[in-house]
């Protein structure tokens, strides 16, 4: 079975988990309605996808 050879630093361990953090979704704005949505996705808002009506919003 593997074992280590030295203990890992408290240094290594920590800078090693400093990745691990949640952060918030990223969001950006909609060209044409100005409404918060992710990136490469259609607007659920208006419907538009880079600049193109793709879906159809009842409403």
């Amino acid at each position: 079975m593997a074992v280590p050879k030295r203990k890992t630093s408290k240094q290594r361990r920590d800078t090693r988990r400093a990745q691990h953090a949640i952060e918030a979704s990223r969001l950006g704005a909609c060209a044409r309605c100005g409404s918060p949505k992710r990136p490469h996705h259609v607007c659920g808002v208006c419907g538009y996808y880079r600049g193109r009506p793709v879906v159809e919003i009842e409403g």
